[in-house]
């Protein structure tokens, strides 16, 4: 009797415009799962817009199972002043609670740190909330480190307004493809 494996039963993928409503659906339930549902202002528009343009901001793959939407991870270049080269950082990760347990976060998250490591990234980062115990197991499990002595800082668009403020004057500053706008 045939016995599917994961290797016949998984597929992993490189988003494509069509998926954009794929991808707010599992950013949406990521938001849930986190205890914020009411947190994500995404649109469909933005996703399309910002991931698959002529410069995109952030990459996407997609994990089938058995031919239906099992999870996502996003991710997107960031530049490390220390070691003088590109990281990625993994936005977000997430498999359907149902579908869980069976590897897909695993290979979700292999599959890109097969990206940082084919361009030669000495980082790969990501963040999880501390209350999410399995999470925090899998990913040490891989060899994750915590770096607790390090805060995470944001700004919202208020405060960023309020600080572009004070800005000298030079103009709105850099666009993120380098070019001064």
């Amino acid at each position: 009797m045939f016995r599917p494996t994961i290797k016949t039963m998984l597929t992993l993928r490189k988003a494509t415009a069509e998926d954009v409503p794929l991808i707010l659906e599992f950013i949406r339930a990521l938001a849930a799962f986190e205890r914020a549902p009411d947190a994500v202002t995404a649109t469909e528009a933005g996703l399309l817009r910002d991931g698959f343009g002529a410069n995109p901001y952030y990459q996407c793959l997609i994990a089938d199972w058995d031919g239906q939407p099992a999870g996502f991870a996003l991710y997107f270049f960031n530049y490390s002043t220390w070691t003088g080269r590109p990281g990625i950082h993994l936005e977000d990760i997430y498999v359907h609670t149902e579908m869980r347990g069976r590897g897909i976060g695993k290979a979700l998250l292999a599959q890109v740190a097969a990206a940082a490591h084919a361009l030669g990234c000495p980082r790969l980062q990501w963040q999880v909330l501390d209350w999410n115990t399995p999470a925090v197991e899998f990913y040490g499990s891989l060899g994750g480190q915590f770096l607790d002595e390090w805060r995470n800082v944001r700004m919202e668009p208020e405060a960023i307004r309020r600080l572009a403020e004070l800005a000298p004057g030079i103009g709105p500053g850099i666009t993120p493809g380098g070019e001064p706008s």
